[in-house]
């Protein structure tokens, strides 16, 4: 029998709500991942190191787009969640309208701007005389021409997740996944290793990846079409507004989770940049390493968007009790996953890294460098849903002092103390060293914070 969304947020067990909302985020997660992976896999095959150097370079500026997403998506989707918990429906439109038509224009401008600044730019993410052709073949497509359809899908299922409805926001992700992995072999490869291959390279790498970001837009714009009047999801241009209640609400939730992405930037560009000084098989070594690594990463992340909006709803009802069960259910769960992960990863880190590709050197540093990055597993895991919680309570300030602890306070820091000691191996463990940190202050955190909402509501009750 299906579960309403009414009962998903209100009254069905926690496993199965926390289920219901994000197995599919996971899911479509994990799409990603292999997508991301299909990419390396695919460009590994050329043998090229230049190649697979161009992608990684680039990781950077895509990076960069989930500052909007963020801005948008995490902003807008917080907003609609505690509104639907408050019954505010005109709230809920407002604020999907606001986060969609904001998404689009500020993908309009991140296009512009890295069309004018493109050289600059791609000197700034470490491309050199060998590697800038290829770097910049790959952003064209992917952020010159994909910036729009990118953003706007990834904001789009966001607003979806928000009401509830994570099967649509994981269908159309997965679907455009799906597509660019199937597109991936024709656009890389040359002819002469498979049929019609059209031997572009890193360049068919983002020419696919754009024709998929396409078609997510067009089935997220068919599904809200089709079920208008029947989803809260509202891309309506006459509720979009700057009402100052709106825009306060977005932002305040919006800008942390932007800021802490830009960071996320900033830093990657410095590890990739401190890397490159090592040559194109240490990028090549770490972009493999990193690319393997985001999976307990999309792991995490689908997890903390999938409970935002039971965590938020519940939040604004005033079921603390329901929050706080949602929280640790899938806390734990999702730590338990990622020790098996972490396990696995020091146990064949060679073996995964040849997979891709056919270098003994590759092979060998890539595996160096996977066991350091897969030793913040579980901790990073910690800290993002802790951060979700946060963002899903229009906590905004908790999120930028978590983001800021990470990147300006512990993971920068850490990156070039790492680097003077132990020249490229030491910096896959900058990423241990802070979330280990954090991770305690994240439950700290959340300890008080449930004391915090559990005293008021026993006030508010008169006990």
């Amino acid at each position: 029998m299906a579960i309403s969304k009414t009962e998903i947020f209100e009254s069905a067990p926690i496993p199965k709500s926390a289920l219901a909302l994000s197995l599919p985020a996971v899911l479509s997660s994990l799409v990603m991942i292999i997508y991301n992976l299909a990419d390396t896999f695919f460009v590994g095959m050329l043998n090229d190191p230049v190649q697979n150097s161009a992608v990684t370079l680039a990781a950077p500026l895509l990076l960069a787009f989930n500052a909007v997403n963020n801005l948008f998506g995490v902003g807008s989707s917080s907003l609609m969640s505690r509104s639907l918990g408050k019954q505010d429906f005109e709230s809920v439109k407002k604020s999907c309208a606001f986060g969609f038509w904001c998404a689009v224009f500020c993908g309009i401008l991140f296009s512009v701007l890295c069309k004018i600044f493109s050289f600059p730019l791609l000197e700034l993410l470490g491309a050199d005389e060998i590697t800038f052709s290829a770097t910049k073949d790959y952003v064209f497509y992917t952020v010159i021409c994909g910036a729009v359809p990118s953003i706007t899908s990834m904001v789009t299922a966001y607003l979806f997740r928000a009401e509830g409805s994570s099967v649509h926001a994981s269908i159309g992700l997965t679907g455009g996944c799906v597509l660019n992995i199937i597109l991936d072999p024709f656009f890389i490869l040359p002819a002469e290793t498979i049929p019609f291959g059209l031997g572009m390279g890193a360049a068919g790498a983002g020419f696919a990846t754009l024709i998929a970001n396409i078609f997510s837009c067009i089935y997220f714009l068919v599904v809200i079409f089709i079920k208008r009047g029947k989803t809260f999801v509202c891309v309506n241009p006459k509720y979009f507004c700057f009402d100052k209640k709106i825009v306060s609400e977005v932002c305040g939730v919006g800008i942390p989770a932007s800021i802490q992405n830009l960071l996320n930037v900033v830093g990657m560009t410095l590890f990739n940049n401190l890397t490159a000084a090592s040559g194109e098989i240490a990028v090549a070594a770490m972009g493999i390493a990193q690319k393997v690594n985001q999976i307990p990463f999309y792991v995490a992340l689908g997890v903390s968007q999938g409970i935002m909006p039971l965590i938020g709803y519940n939040f604004a009802c005033g079921n603390i009790k329901r929050m706080k069960k949602a929280l640790v259910f899938t806390m734990s769960v999702t730590a338990v996953f990622l020790s098996f992960v972490t396990l696995g990863y020091f146990a064949f880190s060679e073996n995964i890294i040849g997979f891709f590709m056919k270098n003994s050197d590759i092979i060998e540093l890539g595996g160096v460098f996977l066991r350091g990055f897969s030793l913040a597993m579980v901790f990073l895991a910690v800290d993002f849903i802790g951060v979700g919680v946060y963002q899903a309570c229009g906590m905004g300030k908790l999120s930028l002092f978590f983001a800021i602890a990470r990147k300006i306070i512990l993971e920068i820091p850490f990156i070039l103390i790492l680097y003077s000691r132990f020249s490229v191996f030491g910096l896959p463990y900058s990423q241990f060293l802070a979330e280990l940190i954090l991770s305690a202050a994240a439950v700290i955190v959340l300890i008080k914070l449930f004391r915090k909402l559990e005293n008021k509501n026993s006030d508010l009750m008169g006990i």
